[in-house]
């Protein structure tokens, strides 16, 4: 069966959108006594970015930290404050910041309309109700948080998103002058996450002409702005973000995402770094891949960390690889219908030792 799935609504790009926030906003808020929810990035709370936001009198703004990967008890913790906020719903949830950020915004939104704990979610189309309207402003471009389906989230048992077409933006807001101050070597984690992406969607055995056409955009965007560089790169670089997240909509990745899952729940790699530090490794599941990603690590002088699981308990190990054979689209789509037969668990474990 094909899959039908979930598109955002409504996309707003070009430099200077930003400013269109309020009166996107306008047609969310019923009437005056309406209040919308910003969740953004605690590193703008005392930066300009704060005087932009169209708030009124009955909104909430929430500093969110995202120094650690987002977990699902953050996501409850954040979802009671909203609720004690007001005993009414609110208009909206409006996520501005990196992938993290948007993440907990979708989260959020879900569990405003669902009960229990967001951790019972974690899985594959297990959101019952529609969530609450919301949006998504990247700062940061790569992870394709802004388009995708799912809110990666970690667990006490697990690193696994939610995933449902309830998880997806109503409305994103693709502000290229949002991105242009980012530290070069978080830019360049991020954006690997979308190059990563492509390799592991163009590489698939779900591949078909829907995911193939937006993972080679999404592909020459990133070898344009890491090969390349130019005064558009940002702009490039959202886009390609955008189109990356949208080629494994209808496919989905591979290995790399697989393991760096299991490296993230154990030793709380962020999710950028992790792609990258695992990708290193996988010449012999995407060889090409690989080799144009080392020069990209080259040219922007990116120094990988190393030996990060060198000497790291076996029952570490051992929930790493737990965690990354949860993710069995992810491995099918890498090698087939019978994978299971191709990975092993020493396997995975040796991968995660020369790490």
């Amino acid at each position: 069966m094909f899959r039908n799935f979930k598109m955002i609504s409504r996309v707003v790009f070009g430099r200077g959108c930003f400013n269109q926030l309020d009166d996107i906003l306008a047609d969310k808020r019923a009437d005056d006594n309406s209040f919308i929810v910003f969740l953004v990035d605690d590193v703008f709370e005392n930066g300009a970015l704060k005087g932009r936001l169209p708030v009124k009198h009955r909104d909430l703004i929430i500093w969110v930290n995202v120094d650690d990967e987002p977990k699902t008890s953050y996501v409850d913790a954040l979802t009671e404050q909203v609720k004690a906020y007001a005993s009414d719903l609110p208009a909206g949830i409006i996520g501005i910041g990196g992938g993290s950020t948007m993440d907990l915004a979708k989260a959020v939104s879900l569990m405003l309309t669902n009960p229990g704990s967001a951790s019972d979610y974690q899985g594959w189309d297990l959101i019952k109700n529609p969530a609450v309207y919301h949006a998504g402003i990247p700062t940061l471009s790569g992870t394709g948080a802004e388009v995708s389906r799912t809110t990666v989230l970690t667990g006490p048992e697990k690193k696994l998103g939610i995933n449902s077409d309830h998880t997806v933006f109503d409305q994103i807001i693709l502000d290229p002058e949002l991105i242009a101050g980012a530290p070069a070597d978080q830019r360049f984690y991020t954006g690997m996450d979308t190059y990563i992406h492509c390799v592991e969607s163009l590489n698939g055995t779900y591949l078909n002409a829907f995911s193939k056409a937006y993972g080679e955009k999404s592909i020459d965007l990133c070898r344009e702005v890491f090969l390349d560089g130019g005064p558009d790169s940002d702009d490039k670089l959202m886009m390609a973000s955008y189109c990356g997240g949208m080629s494994i909509a209808y496919s989905q990745v591979g290995v790399c995402h697989a393991l760096s899952y299991g490296l993230s729940f154990v030793l709380g790699t962020h999710h950028g770094i992790g792609n990258c530090i695992v990708f290193d490794y996988l010449d012999e599941y995407y060889p090409e891949g690989v080799n144009e990603f080392r020069r990209m690590v080259e040219k922007h002088g990116i120094t990988l960390p190393r030996n990060l699981a060198a000497g790291l308990e076996e029952d570490k190990l051992d929930k790493m690889t737990d965690v990354a054979l949860v993710l069995e689209p992810l491995w099918e789509n890498a090698l087939g219908k019978n994978w299971k037969k191709i990975i092993t668990r020493e396997k995975i474990k040796e991968m995660y030792k020369r790490m």
